[in-house]
């Protein structure tokens, strides 16, 4: 099964009472106050504010007062860079997976783009062992197509796959040749999961640093243009089809790649497609000021193509959000634009830019954007978080009325290139419960004993 493919540290089996708490569960039919009772790491009880009384709650039980506030499924995130093996100056698991935990997070599935490339199965058992010592947040691995992602000569996949891979990217670079695809999704067959596809033409990208039109001729910077990425959104859609493989392309950030997509879709091939908050949120304007840590691959667009990834976010065309987590250390992003690297990091502001974004203001209702925030392992045959009697305890608590300021209190993740630093977001995350245990409390969660639950 998928979720035997998930790796985290041993913790303690949360015992927890949370009264008065608004319940919003989009899949199990939940959007009301509630109380929510965790047992042994399950939902053992939901129930009526104030009815969970007596016997069944032993009285060494922690409690939260949470009126006011809401439990959510704890999200998940398909496409994060952990950076482990061989790039810890920038991020770790340990590192990396408190982020996560910080932001609402219940599990993660990182990608290949390591040193060495996670392309050899003892590159993959010593990469989940050290998930299983150190990952906070339950933690999966997609393995390269390629061997060092170079595409010219397919990885075992069937191997990586029995090793505990769940899929298969070349994230970071695109399978540039469409035999080399061809012959990677007829491998799939055998081996099983999903192939993630980075869309991008090199011959199209050349030396781009940001998104080719109106802002970069300004700047007088080198673009890249959207055709880059939908083209080969197009070609790949095609292929997949033609082979009836499973594909699903990554951080989609342009009109023309929602619409192949669509178009794909409606024809019967079976691809998914995912946003980031940034492409959600941000355009090429953000761009201006030349600050690093707007750039990112695929660059920033216009509004015109920001528009369109939120009207596929909402059709369901984009299933899921994912933040592409990149974290880069200060050094290398404290360089000029042109040669800085890219990549931002997301995980401990994803929800909070989307739902100050596009919630508050009415542009996508907040039921939907806790169904894509929770849908990404489920592309890869992992379970989605559920609020519901006999379930797994993952649930995020969140303060929708609190607000704070990207950076002000630095950062759990290692790196600090946020493309939301210093930006006023509503929504505080107090409590993140993962597999069935708690994996962060701030002080404001209110646990009447937070040592018991520790």
């Amino acid at each position: 099964m998928a979720a035997e493919k998930l790796f985290h540290r041993p913790a303690r089996p949360a015992e927890l009472l949370i009264r008065q708490v608004h319940v919003l569960d989009p899949r199990s039919g939940i959007d009301a106050p509630h109380d929510v009772l965790i047992r042994d790491g399950q939902i053992a009880e939901l129930g009526e504010p104030g009815a969970l009384t007596g016997d069944s709650i032993p009285p060494t039980t922690p409690e939260i007062e949470a009126a006011g506030k809401h439990l959510f499924p704890a999200f998940v995130d398909p496409h994060v860079h952990l950076r482990t093996p061989g790039q810890e100056y920038k991020e770790n698991i340990e590192t990396g997976t408190t982020a996560a935990a910080v932001g609402g997070f219940c599990q993660l599935i990182a990608m290949p783009n390591t040193s060495p490339t996670i392309d050899q199965v003892s590159v993959l058992k010593a990469l989940t062992a050290t998930a299983t010592e150190q990952a906070v947040v339950p933690t999966g691995f997609l393995a390269s197509i390629t061997i060092a992602l170079q595409g010219s000569e397919l990885t075992e996949m069937a191997a990586l796959s029995d090793t505990g891979a769940l899929g298969f990217t070349d994230d970071g670079r695109p399978v540039v040749s469409a035999g080399m695809l061809r012959k990677a999704l007829q491998y799939q067959r055998l081996a099983g999961g999903v192939i993630a596809l980075h869309e991008e033409d090199p011959a199209l990208s050349g030396e781009g640093v940001m998104h080719e039109g109106a802002v970069s001729a300004r700047l007088g910077v080198a673009g890249i243009p959207s055709i880059s990425e939908s083209t080969f959104v197009a070609r790949d859609a095609a292929i997949a089809r033609f082979e009836d493989a499973r594909v699903h392309f990554q951080h989609l950030s342009c009109v023309e790649s929602v619409e192949a997509l669509a178009a794909a879709r409606a024809a019967g091939a079976r691809v998914s497609g995912e946003a980031t908050p940034h492409h959600l949120t941000l355009t090429d304007e953000d761009v201006l000021g030349l600050d690093s840590n707007f750039k990112m691959n695929p660059p920033l667009r216009s509004e015109s193509d920001r528009q369109a990834v939120i009207e596929g976010l909402r059709t369901g065309v984009l299933e899921c959000i994912a933040t592409d987590h990149a974290p880069h250390a200060r050094h290398e992003k404290e360089m000029p634009f042109e040669q800085a690297p890219m990549g931002t990091t997301g995980l401990e502001t994803s929800f909070m830019a989307v739902y100050t974004t596009l919630v508050k203001p009415g542009v996508l209702p907040l039921s939907l954007v806790i169904e894509r925030m929770t849908a990404g392992g489920a592309l890869y045959g992992l379970p989605i978080p559920r609020i519901a009697t006999g379930e797994a305890a993952n649930v995020v608590l969140v303060d929708l009325e609190r607000e704070w300021v990207v950076g002000e209190g630095g950062y759990a993740s290692r790196s600090q290139n946020c493309c939301f630093h210093g930006r006023r977001l509503s929504g505080v995350v107090e409590l993140t419960v993962a597999a069935g245990s708690v994996v962060f409390a701030s002080r404001g969660a209110g646990i009447t004993t937070l040592t018991e639950v520790s």
